[in-house]
């Protein structure tokens, strides 16, 4: 029996950022009641819902709370606590369990889970003390990057280590308690990544193939349809459906991925819940990721994933903000996105524009036209 929840309902959203932010905009929009557990008065989240549950992730008590307010929980990002998670699963519905969460928590058990699953990943190996450290670069050879196994992102907990001057600085780091993993750096033509949304009927649907830019090791902006083959394309999307079969994934992943110049891709990281790279879908795509992962764990039938036209997004980050404020005049085709965060902090994502076009070129030469990002010239938009 399919467990249905209906209009009317309660969402339980674990996270109270950006992305519980939209999630619960699009299950408003679906006649969703929602409430957020977060540590943040005030959050993302909390301003667009209908109840506000302010404590750390791992109060048991707030857990309970937010359990008896829903009537099915979700997560909006993998860094909560897996004893609330738990706790979670046995008081209320939560569809999606800890399983995928436990393991995409973790780097080390992140890839090793892609590589179970049958998806090619870079070499790796588990570092813990400087021996280990050694160890791998001896193995796996340099260039490499080394990671925290948890908590890591915008390359935050990152070190690029190109040669031994690199490897001797990065030794300092390695004090024994934190977990690492150690990667070969793969000299990669594009980043690209797959938006895969399972429902609780089995159901799967894939957005189009999105192709990621990086800067500072932040993603700037995201163009659908990525620039790559038809190949490449359909294998992309299959790993992505492989990889929702093998988890028995119920709600959203977003798998991340690196395309060599002789066209072979290797699974980078995933992420169980919507993802920067898939906000293009709110304005581009006939269904949004966010509308998606409250139809999967909801037990409704899937949306359609067509997308109706080239897109562009591009991040704001806080340096960007004043910027964008200031050349409102000339977005009369331009789809404004702010997350309600009060303070625009440098490198600190306060929310995103869309830009639709009749082909990527169009829509990379108005997103450079508005001069908001140095990074983003007139002449890189043409290429």
């Amino acid at each position: 029996m399919i467990n249905r929840v209906l209009p009317g309902e309660t969402i339980g959203i674990l996270g109270g950022g950006q992305l519980g932010r939209m999630m619960a905009i699009a299950a408003k929009e679906m006649g969703f009641h929602t409430a957020v557990l977060d540590p943040a008065d005030n959050n993302p989240c909390a301003q667009v819902s209908d109840q506000s549950i302010v404590a750390p992730y791992d109060d048991l008590e707030a857990a309970k709370k937010l359990a008896e307010a829903s009537d099915v929980i979700t997560y909006e990002f993998e860094n909560i606590d897996l004893g609330t998670v738990n706790v979670l699963e046995k008081n209320a519905y939560l569809p999606q369990g800890h399983k995928l969460l436990d393991l995409t928590k973790d780097r080390i058990n992140e890839k090793d889970m892609l590589t179970r699953s049958g998806l090619q990943a870079a070499p790796y190996k588990a570092v813990n003390l400087i021996e280990d450290l050694e160890e791998a670069v001896n193995r796996i050879g340099l260039p490499g990057v080394l990671k925290t196994c948890q908590g890591g992102y915008d390359g935050k907990g990152q070190y690029v280590i190109k040669n031994n001057d690199d490897l001797e600085q990065v030794k300092d780091v390695v004090d024994g308690k934190t977990r690492f993993i150690y990667e070969k750096w793969l000299d990669f033509d594009k980043e690209i990544s797959v938006i895969v949304t399972r429902s609780t009927t089995g159901e799967i649907a894939v957005f189009p193939v999105a192709e990621n830019i990086h800067v500072n090791n932040i993603l700037h902006h995201t163009i659908v349809p990525a620039r790559v083959s038809e190949q490449v394309e359909k294998e992309a999307t299959g790993m992505a459906v492989t990889l929702a079969e093998k988890m028995s994934l119920v709600g959203t992943l977003a798998v991340e991925m690196f395309l060599t110049k002789d066209q072979k891709i290797y699974a980078n990281e995933c992420a169980p819940r919507p993802h920067n790279s898939g906000h293009f879908t709110i304005n581009a795509c006939e269904t949004s990721q966010f509308q998606q992962h409250i139809r999967a764990v909801c037990g409704w039938p899937l949306g359609k994933t067509t997308l109706l036209k080239p897109v562009v997004m591009v991040n704001i980050l806080g340096q960007h903000l004043e910027p964008v404020l200031k050349r409102i005049d000339q977005f009369q085709d331009v789809h404004l996105h702010l997350y309600g965060k009060e303070e625009a902090k440098t490198n600190r994502k306060m929310g995103h524009l869309t830009i639709l076009g009749e082909n990527i070129e169009e829509a990379l030469q108005k997103a450079a036209a508005l001069g908001i990002w140095p990074n983003l010239k007139q002449s890189e938009a043409t290429v």
